[in-house]
């Protein structure tokens, strides 16, 4: 017998995905106490064999684009993987699409944030439906009309699948059409066309680049109207049953979100309802956008924790050279920091969602741009070094790291780039001082309590030039995770935070904090359950 398997990790199965001590801290301080025992229920749920195979069966069997049916008419339809809709009935009955906008408990949005960041530890790619679903309504309430039509679907916990006309489904996902092949995300050189049907309607003529999930219900969409680029409601249903033309040419072949179809839609003709004032388009949805950069922001800290909880799982069970590899003081060095990353980028997305409870749109402005550019950047880094946690067993398919890789730089693109963040940072500090003053406020307290950051916040006073602007944007969000961490993590994980991200005691790798940092304490707290 020369074949016995041993010294290998068991199967990350059978936990629960939500005992994770720094996220149920900010869900109670930030509103939501109400929501763990759902979270918990959730969490044990996305902890089991079975939904980890329907984030496989999604992304090995990736969507098929039909085009026509069988009789030459044309359909324009995406076929899902069974293991999709199952993905997409739990996220839409969980509450992570649109409910949090017809629950009037306190902390709603910040339960739902929690939920998105448990269950998309899971599978990332049907979360792109489930965000834009939650984002369009503040946006869509532009139109009042629309809204009192569609709120009520939109925001419902039902998953209906499939092309029917909107008033006749019990629940609805939303989708967004913006970029186009020549303009990306300068999206004043669109060049589809709205024209006025006379009727209270448009036509639209032209094709989009990236418009993600066209199997949605509803799209809001960028158009050029006779007073500028407006926001256009495009349903792929008619309210007479009839197909909307929505014809989809191609769907991407992307690197990962495999799971996710994105496609290519051309209007011909298309029918559509005017959102918003004619000439404001980008007024009008960018309330969209500002609620997805908050769900790139929660995705990315979910997939690091997904990350990291393989990562320290793994080294708890190997052992190398006469040890459990956690145990080895280098090896520890490394989960420690990137512990240290994940939390601090949890508590950031959960701060985030608070502050959309609270309504305190100043401080948004600026720290969900912040949070966008910086934890979205960690993300492929952070995966990339907890894959080599688990050597070549990480390089394996079946490990699911390698899916986890693959989604790493999506949410630092989708939405608005890095350099799109950055710039966005520098017209807020510029234009807007209500917003500087908030995220100072937001600041300062932990700052009179740390030396460090209160060293790196006073060199965030001089407004930066263009040249300056990344820098500005990663100082930010170091200062803003540091006062987080000061406040409300133990002192092992703030101190070894501030140390390294601010006081330059960090060398170019993780595993590289400071001696002195209780590395043993951090990687107990990040320990999955």
């Amino acid at each position: 017998m020369t074949h016995e398997v041993f010294n290998q990790a068991p199967p990350l199965v059978d936990y629960d995905v939500a005992a994770d001590v720094g996220l149920l801290g900010a869900v109670e301080r930030e509103g939501a106490a109400w929501a763990v025992g759902d979270l918990h229920r959730l969490g044990k749920l996305a902890g089991t064999a079975e939904p980890q195979r329907w984030a496989d069966e999604a992304n090995r069997f990736e969507p098929r684009l039909i085009t026509h049916d069988r009789y030459g008419h044309r359909v324009d339809e995406v076929d899902f993987h069974p293991s999709w809709h199952r993905l997409m009935e739990v996220a839409v009955g969980e509450g992570l699409a649109g409910a949090p906008w017809a629950d009037t408990r306190k902390g709603a949005h910040v339960a739902r944030a929690a939920g998105l960041y448990v269950w998309s530890q899971v599978e990332a790619g049907h979360s792109c439906p489930i965000s834009m679903t939650y984002a369009v309504v503040p946006a869509l309430r532009h139109a009042p009309e629309l809204a009192a039509a569609y709120e009520p679907l939109l925001t419902a916990r039902t998953y209906d699948f499939g092309l029917r006309t909107p008033a006749a489904k019990t629940g609805l996902l939303a989708g967004m059409g913006m970029t186009e092949k020549q303009g990306g995300s300068d999206v004043r050189a669109n060049t589809t066309r709205a024209a006025d049907a006379g009727d209270g309607t448009w036509r639209l003529r032209g094709h989009k680049w990236f418009t993600s999930a066209p199997m949605c219900d509803l799209f809001l969409v960028l158009a050029q109207g006779p007073q500028g680029l407006s926001c256009f409601l495009v349903p792929r249903v008619l309210p007479d049953g009839k197909r909307n033309t929505f014809r989809i040419q191609r769907l991407k072949d992307k690197l990962g979100n495999r799971s996710n179809a994105s496609s290519e839609p051309e209007f011909d003709e298309t029918v559509a309802w005017l959102v918003g004032e004619p000439g404001q388009g980008i007024r009008t949805i960018i309330e969209m956008v500002a609620m997805t950069r908050l769900d790139c922001v929660t995705g990315s800290a979910s997939g690091m924790r997904a990350a990291l909880n393989q990562a320290i799982h793994q080294t708890r069970h190997r052992s190398a050279f006469g040890g459990l590899l956690a145990d080895k003081p280098v090896m520890r060095n490394v989960l420690a920091d990137l512990a240290l990353e994940s939390e601090a980028a949890t508590l950031l997305s959960m701060r985030l969602a608070g502050a959309v409870d609270r309504g305190e749109q100043a401080f948004q402005r600026l720290a969900v741009a912040v949070g966008k550019f910086w934890v979205c950047k960690r993300q492929p880094a952070v995966v990339g070094e907890a894959l080599e946690c688990l050597g070549g067993n990480g390089y394996v398919e079946e490990s699911g790291l390698p899916r986890l890789y693959r989604d790493a730089p999506l949410n630092s693109i989708w939405e608005g780039s890095g350099n799109v963040q950055a710039l966005d940072i520098l017209r807020t500090l510029r234009r807007e001082p209500d917003s500087r003053e908030a995220f100072r406020a937001e600041v300062v307290p932990a700052a009179q309590e740390n030396r460090r950051l209160a060293e790196a916040l006073r060199e965030l006073e001089k407004t930066p030039t263009e040249d300056d602007a990344r820098r500005t944007a990663e100082r930010m969000a170091l200062v803003l995770q540091a006062s987080l961490l000061i406040r409300y993590a133990p002192p092992a994980v703030a101190d070894a935070f501030c140390a390294s991200r601010l006081g330059g005691e960090w060398g170019h790798t993780f595993g590289t904090l400071p001696a002195r940092a209780d590395t043993a304490a951090i990687v107990e707290r990040a320990a999955p359950a």
